[in-house]
């Protein structure tokens, strides 16, 4: 079969291409930006890629057309189509399918799938749920929206173990819409079996009109998991309670709180965990912060549900190496004295992310005795939620951590200056991210943390802020 898919360059979809190229079948794609490190993954599989959506590629005849929810029957200012590609596709009534839809029908079918939801930490716990699954020697398959550094690359299809009754397959599941023609959440297609939901709150301010209407969405993946599953909660949270308030028809385990049945005790890099509050293992790792041993519990807990013991699944933590751009330290330039620059790259952009985030830095500095050291908060409102401005009044929250924050501005329609005043001279607003640049290179000390946030490319700021940095006496 030869699937040509729109929008192919997205972090799901781009992992659906790889796994329906691993299944065997032909597989194009076209999207406006077909940019690393999606590109060079998609290429190296042998897939071809085409730059933006001209009708001209009805030529390529495929079988069916897999429509990504990038596509949409948008207009330009001129009143053409953004996607005539599409417009072509309704024309000549060629077949198409969503991306979620084609994943169920040709991937999932048959499968312990193992979904992973929630507005923070899903790349994170989907990549630590598969990793102990690999340890375990049971080979899921998975499709992370992310790159998983044990893995190496963000989708593969797996194979069913012997001691397993059907494959498992691991899967980051998103509550953002399937498509322009299908406005239900993309988890509600997958079916699982073992369904996490690791918490829940306001978020996809362009999709959703508020918390209540996502709760709905959750409700709706709870209603899909079988009477033999079982839905992993996070104990903490009270949206997720709502949730399961509304019904919930398979076994429940939560996690995180203190009456909850997986629970951890000690520091976020070095922790007891607790079933029914009998100790059952320790993880001990280089990660920080609260959340990620929230993550560690939601994929201890979903693991059990395929008979990994919890202390088998601690153990396999212990080698668990995170996920590309979730802290991941892009360079480090010395200084005299020996002190460093230290230049990081995270995928936080949701006001609380970039919390736990700076947070959780900041704890990791602390237990290294290096208090006195600064982090400069180096961010950009780049997700339709914060273009919109919705959850602007919480940026000085987000921030409270970091020592500076420089922000960029560019494609904003709010004022992020008035929404950063309560910050004082610690906050700083730039047009472009050459200026932001030069900002960051105007205040920096030897010692600092250069935290990079977005969950785009940032324009290469953490390339440019580190040749500055090798070239500045």
């Amino acid at each position: 079969m030869h699937i040509h898919i729109l929008g192919i360059c997205g972090t799901f979809m781009g992992g659906v291409a790889a796994l329906a190229r691993e299944a065997g079948h032909t597989v194009t794609g076209c999207d406006a930006g077909v940019y690393p490190p999606m590109s060079d993954q998609l290429r190296a599989l042998g897939i071809e890629l085409i730059e933006g959506y001209g009708a001209d590629q009805m030529a390529l005849k495929p079988d069916v057309f897999v429509i990504g929810n990038v596509v949409s029957r948008a207009r330009l200012a001129d009143g053409s189509p953004k996607f005539p590609l599409m417009e072509a596709i309704l024309d000549a009534g060629a077949p198409y399918i969503s991306g979620p839809q084609w994943l169920l029908e040709n991937v999932l079918q048959g499968r312990h799938v193992m979904a992973v939801a929630g507005t923070h930490g899903k790349t994170t716990t989907t990549s630590m749920l598969a990793w102990i699954l690999e340890s375990a020697s049971l080979a899921p398959g998975f499709l992370v929206g992310g790159v998983p550094l044990n893995f190496g690359i963000s989708a593969r299809i797996g194979q069913r173990a012997a001691n397993q009754p059907s494959p498992l397959f691991v899967i980051e599941a998103d509550e953002y819409d399937t498509a322009f023609f299908d406005k239900r959440s993309k988890f509600v297609h997958y079916r699982p079996r073992t369904a996490v939901l690791n918490n829940l709150e306001f978020d996809h301010a362009d999709i959703f009109d508020d918390l209540a209407a996502i709760e709905r969405q959750f409700h709706h993946l709870v209603r899909t998991v079988p009477p033999s599953g079982r839905v992993v909660v996070n104990g903490l949270e009270e949206s997720l309670q709502r949730v399961l308030a509304q019904g919930c028809w398979s076994e429940q385990r939560s996690f995180g709180a203190a009456v909850s049945d997986f629970t951890a005790h000690g520091e976020a890099s070095d922790f007891e965990v607790q079933q029914a509050g009998r100790a059952v293992g320790r993880v001990r790792w280089e990660l920080s912060g609260t959340h990620n041993q929230l993550n560690a519990l939601a994929a201890i807990a979903a693991a059990e549900h395929v008979d990994v013991a919890p202390a088998d699944a601690c153990a396999a933590l212990a080698t668990f190496r995170n996920v590309r751009r979730r802290m991941e330290v892009r360079g480090r330039v010395a200084r005299s004295g020996g002190a460093e620059i230290t230049v990081y790259d995270d995928f936080a952009h949701h006001p609380t992310a970039i919390r736990t985030t700076v947070d959780g830095l900041r704890r990791q500095l602390d237990a290294a005795g290096k208090r006195s050291e600064r982090i400069l908060a180096i961010f950009e409102p780049r997700s339709n939620t914060m273009k919109l401005g919705t959850m602007k009044a919480q940026l000085p929250w987000s921030l409270e951590q970091a020592d500076l924050s420089f922000c960029h501005t560019g494609g904003l329609d709010w004022d992020a200056a008035a929404a950063l005043a309560p910050m004082g001279a610690r906050a700083r607003v730039a047009t472009s991210v050459d200026e932001i640049v030069q900002q960051v290179i105007g205040a920096v000390r030897p010692g600092d943390h250069l935290l990079c946030m977005s969950n785009g490319g940032f324009g290469g700021v953490h390339g440019k802020l580190l040749d500055m940095l090798s070239t500045r006496p």
